[in-house]
Formats: C-alpha cells, sequence, structure tokens
C-alpha cells in the first residue's frame, strides 16, 4: 500500500503506514476532533481486536451517511485488519458474522487513497461514500475523478457512473464526458485587476487565457 505509480512518480497511493491516523489526527484538517483519532497497528494484537470492535460497529451502520471523520476510522479499521489478518476474508471473519468480505475491501481502498483525497474526504468535500468508488480505479485516475467531484458537485451515483465506464475500457475524460463534464474545466475567480489586465494582454496578443493561466501554474508548480 505504499507503491507510487511507476508513468508519473505522483503517489496514488497511501504513503503513510496502514492505521495512522494522518489525515484523522491533523487539527489542521479536523480541528479540537483530532485528539479523538485511533491509531490502529497492525502488527499488534490488542490493536487488531479494536479494530476489529471498530470494523463490526461500523459494518452495522449506514455506509456512507453520517459522519465523515467516523467513516474514516472505520476505513482505517478495515485496512489495518486485513493487513494484520493477511487478507480480506481472514479480516471480515475476525471482525464478525455482520461484516463481508466486500465491506472490509471497498472501505480498506478508501483508507489506501493518497493523501490530498482523504483530506477532502476529511473536509466533507467528497463524500465517504463517493471515495469509496474513486478507490476501484488506480494511478492518476483517482484524483482526476476526485477533482471532477469537488469542481462539478458529482453524486455518488454519477461517481459510480463514471468509475463503471473506466472499469469497462473507458478514459476518464470520456466517462465524464458522459455525465456532460469536461475533464480539467473549473471555474477560477480573479481579482479585478488580474482578469482586467489579462484580458487586455491576451486580447494583444491573440493568446487563449487558459493557456496562458495553465502555463503559469505549470510553472509555479514545476508541473511539465
Amino acid at each position: 500500500m505504499t507503491e507510487e505509480n511507476p508513468a508519473d512518480d505522483i503517489p496514488t497511493e497511501r504513503q503513510t503506514p496502514v492505521g495512522e491516523p494522518v489525515i484523522r489526527g491533523d487539527p489542521s484538517l479536523t480541528g479540537e476532533r483530532a485528539r479523538e483519532a485511533v491509531q490502529f497497528d497492525p502488527e499488534d494484537e490488542e490493536s487488531l481486536d479494536r479494530a476489529a470492535h471498530a470494523v463490526a460497529r461500523f459494518a452495522v451502520q449506514t455506509a456512507g451517511d453520517g459522519d465523515n471523520l467516523v467513516m474514516l476510522r472505520g476505513a482505517a479499521a478495515c485496512a489495518a485488519l486485513v493487513r494484520g489478518e493477511g487478507s480480506y476474508t481472514a479480516a471480515a471473519e475476525r471482525a464478525g458474522p455482520d461484516v463481508s468480505v466486500s465491506f472490509v475491501r471497498k472501505w480498506s481502498r478508501v483508507h489506501d487513497l493518497p493523501k490530498p483525497v482523504r483530506a477532502h474526504v476529511a473536509r466533507g468535500d467528497i463524500a465517504p461514500s463517493a471515495a469509496k468508488h474513486i478507490a476501484r480505479v488506480s494511478g492518476t485516475d483517482r484524483f482526476r475523478i476526485a477533482w471532477a467531484v469537488i469542481d462539478h458537485e458529482m453524486t455518488v451515483r454519477d461517481v459510480r457512473t463514471v468509475v463503471s465506464e473506466v472499469d469497462s475500457g473507458a478514459s476518464v475524460g470520456e466517462a465524464l464526458a458522459n455525465q456532460g463534464i469536461t475533464l480539467g474545466e473549473f471555474s477560477v475567480e480573479l481579482p479585478e485587476e488580474v482578469y482586467t489586465e489579462l484580458r487586455r494582454r491576451v486580447a494583444l496578443s491573440e493568446d487563449d487565457p487558459a493557456d496562458v493561466i495553465a502555463a503559469s501554474l505549470a510553472d509555479r508548480y514545476g508541473i511539465e
């Protein structure tokens, strides 16, 4: 769960130890509730017992509803239990009869999402039930769908449809286009002075404002 995408070297999976409350324990993201963050250690039997109990409680809740941080904690417990037990099946068995293998698999994958995506789940920008579907895809497609969710207020049903089409062989761009969404398109509000001068200059140079903004951002963040 710590590999990087070899194609573009952008981390598209979790980079920190399984069960560690990196997002849940960050006060800048969760405020005072960071103190409530629980760590699940897949190498410690007592911690695995706590994880098993947490997964059992989580499974009887309505997945995707309620508190986003509770969902992230449940996902962490699922992932730690899988790592400690060695398989989805063994993890589900340890958690109890109300826990299915598919439930453990789906939520442990959410815990495996890269930090920027998990941070938006914690903030409430991405619903946990939408994150479950995002986690079904791999590589930078995870980012592309996650940012589309934020920028275009996609519903969970929209996300599920897009991911299903990607699973069937479509590109993310094609799948989003079928939902009326253009990949990479979002609204930006500029200060009046910047907007006025940008428009004046691109009119004289016959450049496209999107190209100018994209080039400036690429230079600012070192994107090639």
